[in-house]
């Protein structure tokens, strides 16, 4: 569109989306139907002047982490995330590389989850959003970058990364296995990701289950497993964990469920209430980003 820039299309595609798009409950006084500045910050992670800033063309250098973290608060397409993309003077993330890029049918799907913690993933392995029962029993990652948000860095490094302080006990025996497995396959579906090059070469030098596992071409599935979250509030939290992919993406969604009535459900649903208030969640944007409070961050 001739004389677009990143500011009206910014607002052009937040005036389509309503609040329960994103999972906000609706308001009955609303000037305009698509969403406020403020709840997309909110769902970017960023300050609201940074958006406003964006929005009015003063911010006129975002990094691609910021236009990632916005096209997917926005629920974009792939050619719309790409438009944004050149909008802001940055080349689109190339073929044969992981896509961050969160579907719009699957963030309408985490948005009506929202009685059971739900946290998406890349094919990498790295939390990309979640909303806010996931943050209410397990913690607000928000303010990690996304390299420290990954799986298979905190399972696998020798410091145990920043997703190691997850309180989770009874952890699935298979786990490393399958994280390797999925490495793998995610090397031959994107090999042109340097991330992903990287990630094998840091492991492969620093842990040596990790190079063994590499080595005896492990071939390993995740499974329906139950886990124990210790929470500081409430206690003890057994959930069932199960990880969904979904068609024609590579993202999963890794989703607690506890059984109707049983007094892990009253636990979660006391967290809900007195944790859950916040937006739907989001990554970090790596520039001019809100400031959440340091808690212990999460894995699946």
């Amino acid at each position: 569109m001739e004389g677009e820039n990143l500011g009206t299309a910014l607002r052009r595609w937040r005036d389509r989306l309503s609040p329960a798009d994103v999972g906000l409950p609706a308001r009955v006084r609303r000037r305009a139907a698509g969403l406020r500045r403020e709840e997309l910050a909110d769902l970017a992670g960023l300050s609201v002047d940074y958006v406003v800033r964006l929005e009015q063309g003063r911010a006129t250098n975002p990094s691609a982490q910021v236009v990632a973290t916005l096209a997917r608060a926005l629920q974009l397409s792939t050619v719309e995330r790409d438009h944004a993309y050149r909008l802001a003077g940055l080349l689109p993330p190339a073929d044969g590389v992981v896509s961050h890029l969160v579907p719009a049918g699957v963030q309408r799907v985490l948005a009506r989850l929202g009685d059971f913690p739900v946290g998406v993933f890349g094919a990498d392995w790295t939390l990309l959003t979640w909303n806010p029962a996931w943050t209410a029993l397990i913690g607000d990652p928000s303010g990690l970058s996304p390299g420290r948000r990954n799986l298979i860095r905190a399972v696998f490094s020798p410091e145990g990364g920043d997703l190691a302080r997850w309180p989770v006990r009874n952890a699935d025996a298979g786990l490393p296995a399958a994280l390797v497995a999925d490495l793998r396959s995610a090397l031959v579906d994107y090999p042109r990701d340097a991330g992903l090059v990287a990630l094998t070469e840091e492991l492969t030098r620093t842990s040596p289950e990790f190079a063994r596992l590499c080595r005896e071409g492990t071939v390993g599935r995740h499974v329906s497993s139950r886990k124990t979250i210790e929470h500081p509030d409430v206690g003890d939290v057994t959930c069932d964990c199960d990880v969904l992919t979904v068609p024609g993406s590579d993202v999963r969604l890794v989703v607690y469920t506890v059984a109707a009535g049983s007094v892990d459900a009253e636990k979660l649903e006391f967290l809900r209430v007195t944790r859950g208030q916040g937006g739907p969640g989001g990554g970090p944007s790596g520039a001019e980003p809100s400031t959440p409070a340091p808690v212990p961050p999460a894995t699946s």
